[in-house]
């Protein structure tokens, strides 16, 4: 690997550059994202992403595949850039950074990007308020084997720096849409795909019903949960039961709760 100079002023036009990217407004704008980290990394390398620029601090590198992340970066027509430490963690947007910080074109798929299966299992997520939940909703999504997540109505950007990170890189290993309600309604009636509404107010226990055949398991917003939009269309309203006084999960939690429900009966059948 060949040794560049070392950016070490704060005042740097590309360090502030990549600071300003934190920013949605700037993200949208410029039609790129952040990424941080080994595992978000390899993980978008490995998906196919071109990353743009990529800066790293030899200080702070952490994993040992990490110089494997550069050189593939380099290798690839990334920018790549050495930092030293205080200028690394002026741009870093995580606690204890690894070292490697990746500026990336945003991905953007709609609903006629997705490419389903005969019997495709997917999760629709409406207005879903914050990027730790959306990120989490993710990582289970891949857990599960999920083909694609629908996210409706967005009130969080799906390439904020913190979907990326709660995701652990799960942003770019599940295909993730953005469309409006009434489109996708439309869009999964038009393939036989029968709508999953989770809500405290279900009038069936979630592991009560069939989840072997084409299913969308939706969720809402961790506040009022589920529009109205939502809840009259969907074919099987269902609830997870509640032992204590809280009268609901967090709609990750619920996200995985009914993903892998799906999942052990599609096991089953086989």
């Amino acid at each position: 690997m060949r040794k560049d100079a070392i950016i070490t002023s704060l005042q740097n036009a590309k360090v502030k550059f990549a600071v300003k990217l934190r920013e949605r407004r700037a993200r949208e704008h410029e039609k790129l994202m952040l990424v941080e980290g080994w595992d978000e990394l390899s993980l978008a390398q490995a998906s196919g992403l071109k990353l743009q620029t990529l800066f790293f601090c030899a200080d702070l590198l952490s994993h040992t595949q990490s110089r494997a992340v550069i050189e593939q970066a380099r290798l690839a027509g990334a920018e790549v850039i050495e930092t030293n430490q205080a200028v690394f963690e002026k741009m870093a947007y995580r606690e204890n950074p690894d070292g490697l910080l990746g500026i990336a074109p945003a991905w953007r798929l709609g609903l006629d990007d997705l490419h389903l299966s005969a019997n495709p299992l997917l999760v629709v997520a409406e207005a879903v308020e914050k990027p730790g939940n959306l990120g989490a909703i993710l990582r289970s999504a891949d857990a599960a084997g999920v083909e694609a997540v629908i996210v409706c109505d967005p009130t969080t950007d799906v390439n904020n720096p913190n979907v990326i990170r709660a995701s652990r890189g799960a942003r770019f290993t599940v295909p993730i849409a953005k469309a409006r309600g009434a489109e996708t309604i439309a869009w999964l009636a038009g393939r036989g795909i029968t709508l999953l509404a989770a809500s405290p107010r279900g009038t069936r226990d979630y592991s009560q019903v069939n989840l072997t055949g084409p299913l969308a398991i939706v969720v809402g917003t961790e506040a009022e949960g589920l529009s109205p939009l939502w809840l009259e269309q969907a074919t099987l309203r269902v609830r997870i039961p509640m032992r204590g006084q809280v009268n609901s999960l967090n709609v990750a939690t619920a996200t995985a709760v009914l993903l892998y429900e799906a999942v052990r009966q599609r096991q089953a059948k086989g």
